[in-house]
């Protein structure tokens, strides 16, 4: 029987080959590899990725689709797990974890924040997303798309866009273009904040007025930061400033003892 596409698990297949293809020479998987795919759906990507590599993990909420996966392959070549995405500690996978999936547009944010606690054990990620989304996490300062988004993803991941798909290319078509977008975990010795809860209350502060002026919009903070030590000009605004000025920000916040573990902080995180 053919699957019906669930609207609330936001299931669009890919069904087009030579979108296939590209996904699978861009992930060039070998054997050895440690794939985890997420939302493996019909095994669009599944099968291709199976004959190049010994064996993979598959995330499939939908137990209707898990249970044909189980039909479909030996457990010696696909562990299903049968859990929502968000909820699973992609680190107890293994090392070296070469993620891949075509994520649900309805949850494809919240879920590359989580994927970032495992990031440490991450060699690399290959996903399809919402073409809008994926601008937005390479995008540069001073780039309309350039938001909390890019900052975040940007102190964690070397990013490269790598081609754009059609709604056609799915089953249902979605009403949008998707892109695939390559994520290289950066090494230890990145630039880090001394906080990651500070940074993400000054970033989320930041473009929640993204509009206004920074300094007005962390008017709170002003007395704090030593604007001109930070090169950040009077008139600049969130959209303006590098990921390592945000990193910067965050730590004389930090020192100052305004943001971090503990502090209140209730500016929505959508941006």
């Amino acid at each position: 029987m053919a699957h019906q596409a669930r609207k609330r698990f936001g299931q669009h297949f890919l069904t087009d080959e030579s979108v296939v293809d590209g996904i699978v020479r861009a992930v060039a998987p070998a054997p050895g590899d440690c794939l985890v795919e997420i939302g493996p759906g019909l095994s669009a990507l599944t099968k291709p990725l199976l004959t190049r590599a010994d064996r993979l993990v598959a995330v499939e909420i939908d137990r209707d689709l898990a249970a044909r996966l189980r039909r479909t392959y030996p457990p010696e070549k696909l562990s299903v797990v049968e859990a929502d995405a968000l909820e699973v500690d992609f680190s107890a996978f293994g090392e070296h974890l070469r993620i891949v999936g075509n994520l649900p547009y309805n949850i494809s944010s919240p879920l590359l924040f989580h994927l970032m606690a495992c990031a440490d054990r991450v060699r690399d990620q290959h996903f399809m997303l919402q073409r809008e989304v994926i601008d937005r996490m390479v995008a540069v300062p001073g780039d309309a798309d350039y938001g909390r988004l890019s900052v975040m993803l940007q102190t964690r991941y070397r990013m490269t866009k790598l081609f754009d798909v059609p709604p056609e290319a799915f089953d249902p078509p979605p009403r949008v273009v998707s892109s695939v977008v390559r994520m290289v975990p950066l090494p230890a010795d990145r630039l880090r904040a001394k906080s990651e809860a500070a940074l993400e209350q000054v970033v989320a502060r930041a473009f929640a007025q993204r509009r206004k002026m920074l300094r007005r919009g962390l008017a709170d903070w002003a007395d704090d930061i030593d604007w001109d030590a930070l090169g950040i000009a009077p008139t600049a605004r969130a959209e303006t400033l590098s990921v390592a000025q945000f990193i910067a920000l965050a730590d004389a916040l930090t020192d100052a003892g305004r943001v971090g573990p503990g502090k209140p902080h209730s500016v929505g995180l959508s941006n």
